[in-house]
């Protein structure tokens, strides 16, 4: 049986990322749940036992086998190292440690792995679950041909930053809708019914830095196997669920069924009809990166080399899936008894 912590419990990451251990293999794990002063004490539930979040201390790390990270990037820097002296493999889905020595950005789904962890690998960061969808379909694609050029336009919700952003995208709703005064303490702008390329100057969503991780996943994860892409960042106001507006240029013409066969497959829901066209609402709740392709030239059976794809995921549920993947990978290098 293997010991879990999960820093930073309840945060909307955390909550998910319980429920998704209660449903894979590492259910009967021993699962801590630690957190900030301020949410110490809230009972919570694990499996059908209840609980509650605890302190943050050094000795809450022993005998952890694996540390989730799920809160703030700065609850991750204060105590990921604590974890590491306690002898935990930690598993960072702030996304902060991407930019550490030796620190690897992973996505099992994606074939061969060529940043494979070993006893040396300090953390290990779960790849965003942008970069992580934009990957799943290069990588498709590309089995049906070389692929020239690739740009994205991601259209990011609120829960990616957190609780806090969220209430206020709500509270800004609200208050539109009665003639009142905006709150703008996560914005520093109106990000209610409006798209945003950018925030205001006293934001604490930082736009720009999503954005830059997002593009060193796709990288870490692409190993020069994908084409460059062109990403651009836009925030959405909306509460869950990615959605990508995605153009390709393909080195030769492919016929549009052999462009849905290599689509179609393991993480990925193809979409045939208009009618069921993905969105952050259908994605919502599912496992599977939502896809509509679309030939610039309409007539099906008619070999294209320019396409678009129109998709949608549940940005928390695909994060903490891959999280738990990373870990079952990252079970081979703890110890399985007394002797190794």
């Amino acid at each position: 049986m293997y010991k879990i912590a999960i820093v930073g419990a309840s945060s909307l990451l955390g909550r998910e990322l319980k429920d998704a251990l209660n449903d894979s293999p590492l259910a009967a794990a021993n699962i801590a749940l630690l957190d900030e002063e301020d949410a110490q004490g809230q009972i919570d539930q694990v499996g059908d036992e209840v609980t509650f979040i605890q302190a943050l201390t050094s000795e809450a790390f022993e005998h952890a086998d694996f540390t989730f990270f799920c809160g703030s990037e700065d609850l991750t820097r204060r105590h990921w190292r604590q974890a590491l002296r306690a002898g935990s493999t930690v598993l960072d889905l702030s996304g902060v440690l991407d930019q550490e020595t030796g620190v690897l950005v992973r996505a099992p789904w994606l074939g061969a792995d060529a940043s494979s962890a070993d006893l040396f690998t300090p953390a290990v960061v779960p790849a965003h679950p942008a970069a992580l969808a934009l990957g799943l379909l290069m990588e498709r694609l590309q089995q049906a041909a070389p692929l020239r050029t690739a740009a994205a336009t991601i259209l990011e919700p609120a829960s990616e930053f957190g609780r806090a952003a969220m209430d206020e995208l709500h509270q800004q709703t609200i208050n539109l809708l009665s003639f009142q005064t905006l709150p703008r303490d996560a914005y520093d702008a109106q990000a209610a019914y409006n798209l945003l390329g950018g925030m205001g100057e006293s934001a604490k969503v930082n736009l720009a830095a999503a954005e830059a991780r997002i593009r060193r996943h796709y990288q870490a994860l692409s190993q020069g196997r994908w084409p460059s892409l062109a990403i651009q960042l836009v925030h959405a106001p909306v509460f869950h669920g990615h959605t990508f507006s995605i153009f390709v240029e393909l080195e030769r013409p492919v016929e549009v069924s052999a462009l849905e066969e290599a689509l179609s497959g393991e993480r990925v829901d193809l979409v045939l009809e208009d009618t069921d066209s993905p969105s952050n609402l259908a994605a919502t709740g599912q496992n599977d990166v939502l896809v509509r392709l679309r030939p610039e030239i309409q007539a099906r059976g008619t070999a294209v080399s320019r396409l678009w794809l129109w998709a949608a995921t549940d940005n928390l549920r695909l994060n903490v899936q891959n999280a738990v993947t990373c870990a079952l990978d990252l079970r081979r290098l703890r110890p399985q008894g007394l002797v190794q």
